[in-house]
């Protein structure tokens, strides 16, 4: 009778562990939901049986299939522990084969949450990541002193030096989903004073096909503790703005510029004109785009917007409509001892991309400025200054088509010259790090996200708007030197030391986002604001000085050239520089 029956059973077995395609599943990666699938599986198979047996009985056929009721379920709860405890045992064994001889590295999860504890499965599904998850920690008192998958939950008071150092511990890996920043400097800045690395699991948006591997773990960045929330856009009316457009972007191969670039070309543009005097900086560039198959209807040029000429040739040629006009001289120390070169590119090269947009009737026209502009100290803030104060000249024009636009934000990080890539350096060349004044801050901003908004307040401007962008909380340069000696995995002040060089020529301990007399009105993103601007009194005369600023030639003294900046630029205040001199006159 057994024997009879047993091909019953083998294929109701067949057809309920295909229905649920155990087959498929990975066994050295068996998880929560394989099990689940199991369950099913073992379910599926014991109500054929009974529905099988039933139909037997009714129809007489006990000769043939007939199992007791209690059979099947011991059947089912066999089934159950011999498939799991199999699948457990090969995933067991598949890792201590294949796991490396290296020594461990002992962690701990920050959230005892959902995002903890998948993070925890996939650690633990990973056979050569050599690492022990040793518990959980959480600030939810309901979860401390619980166990999960038979791991601990610790309090973050418990995570002493002692701790540590009793249990081994190596990292921390912060599973918190949707974590304020601000939380997560505090949190990494307790760790890293443990000397503990500190790594964070990204957001589920950003999960490989909703699934969350071990390579996404990544370390804490930089960019992650600057006390403010990523900047993501997602406006269809950007298409309709830079759809089927001749664009042209000044400094094309610049921080900014070139990111400007990265984000127009997912957009239908009828034609992207890349211009700046950087042969080898705009070549890497082209070579980019072509790489990433989008170098169609991109056209870089070298040219110089110092240079009227060229420049109006281009415009003829091209027809653009929308022109970014990212070139500029930004270095503040530099531009104090070169003022003829911050006039002739930040201010000369503006007065002819303005005049040149309004002669070939471009559309709209976006200065890209600098917090540094605002009751500037130096002479790079003040031609920026000039710049602005050049476009709102353009104001009183009577039926002018081109509509002007100023965005306007602080540091990005990561853009040449900046804090973050000196301090890299300095670290990588054994420190130490230089920084200007102990209480100097900084608002900073990553540059995609400067990009994302300068193309936001561009397709939102109807003319003569200063677009000034939530920078967030400033930053304390000091701290940033600080937790990126940290994340270098290094000790302030055993390895790296930190030195107060005293502020540089124009510099200021905080910068502004608004002119005096200036204050803000929302928009409909919340990260973009407007600048209510104060009106320039007399622009014919203002308009005049400017131009009389940008003929005077390079053998001009450099105390003249700032004192004409200066006479056009009311708030300028030269600061710790050879030129306060002028301040008293």
């Amino acid at each position: 009778m057994l024997v009879k029956q047993i091909p019953f059973v083998l294929a109701g077995a067949v057809i309920s562990f295909l229905s649920v395609s155990s087959h498929k599943g990975v066994v050295r990666f068996t998880g929560f939901k394989d099990v689940v699938n199991l369950i099913i599986g073992v379910n599926i198979l014991a109500t054929i049986l009974i529905i099988t047996t039933f139909l037997s009985r009714k129809y007489n056929f006990n000769n043939v299939f007939d199992i007791p009721g209690s059979i099947i379920y011991i059947h089912l709860l066999l089934n159950f522990f011999f498939l799991i405890g199999a699948k457990f045992f090969i995933k067991s064994v598949y890792r201590s084969i294949v796991s490396d001889v290296k020594i461990k590295s002992n962690v701990l999860i920050y959230g005892a949450g959902d995002s903890g504890t998948i993070t925890y499965d996939a650690l633990n599904n990973d056979a050569k990541n050599n690492i022990e998850v040793f518990g959980f920690i959480d600030d939810n008192e309901r979860k401390i002193g619980k166990k999960i998958n038979l791991l601990n939950v610790y309090s973050p008071k418990n995570i002493t030096k002692e701790f540590i150092d009793k249990h081994g511990i190596d990292e921390i890996i912060i599973a918190i989903q949707n974590i304020d920043s601000n939380r997560l400097l505090q949190i990494t800045s307790e760790f890293f004073a443990l000397n503990l690395k500190v790594k964070i699991v990204p957001a589920v948006q950003n999960w490989i096909d909703g699934d969350l591997s071990i390579g996404q773990i990544k370390d804490v960045r930089i960019e992650d503790l600057l006390g403010r929330e990523p900047i993501n856009i997602d406006n269809p009316v950007l298409f309709d703005e830079y759809n089927d457009k001749v664009i042209l972007v000044t400094g094309a191969a610049g921080s900014i510029g070139s990111e400007l670039v990265r984000k127009l070309t997912n957009f239908n543009y009828k034609k992207l004109i890349l211009i700046d005097n950087a042969e080898s900086a705009l070549y890497d560039l082209q070579q980019e785009l072509s790489q990433n198959n989008k170098e169609a209807k991109i056209t870089p040029i070298i040219a110089d917007v110092r240079n009227h000429i060229r420049c109006e040739n281009i415009f003829d040629t091209y027809k653009p409509d929308i022109i970014f006009h990212a070139a500029a001289y930004k270095h503040v120390p530099l531009m104090e001892q070169n003022p003829y070169e911050a006039v002739s590119v930040n201010v000369r090269g503006t007065y002819n991309m303005v005049n040149l947009s309004i002669k070939y009737g471009v559309n709209k026209f976006i200065l890209i400025s600098t917090d540094k502009a605002v009751n500037p100290t130096n002479v790079m803030g003040a031609t920026k200054r000039i710049a602005e104060i050049l476009i709102g000249c353009q104001r009183n024009i009577k039926n002018l088509k081109t509509k002007f636009i100023i965005t306007r934000f602080g540091n990005v990080l990561g853009s040449n010259g900046s804090v973050i890539p000196l301090f890299k350096k300095q670290i990588e060349s054994g420190g130490p790090l230089t920084v200007t004044h102990k209480d100097i801050i900084r608002y900073f901003m990553t540059i995609p996200e400067a990009s994302l908004l300068v193309l936001e307040a561009a397709a939102m401007g109807l003319g003569h708007e200063i677009f000034v962008f939530d920078m967030g909380e400033p930053v304390k340069i000091y701290d940033l030197a600080l937790n990126m000696i940290a994340l270098s995995g290094l000790k302030f002040p055993e390895d790296i030391d930190i030195k107060i060089v005293g502020l540089r020529p124009g510099e200021k301990i905080y910068e502004e986002l608004l002119v005096d007399g200036e204050n803000t009105k929302p928009t409909y993103n919340d990260k973009i604001m407007i600048a209510k601007c104060k009106l320039i009194d007399n622009t014919s005369e203002v308009q005049s000085k400017i131009k009389e600023l940008c003929l005077l030639n390079s053998n001009t003294q450099n105390i003249a050239i700032v004192s004409k900046i200066k006479d056009i630029v009311k708030e300028y205040s030269p600061n710790n520089s050879t030129y306060e001199v002028l301040n008293h006159n």
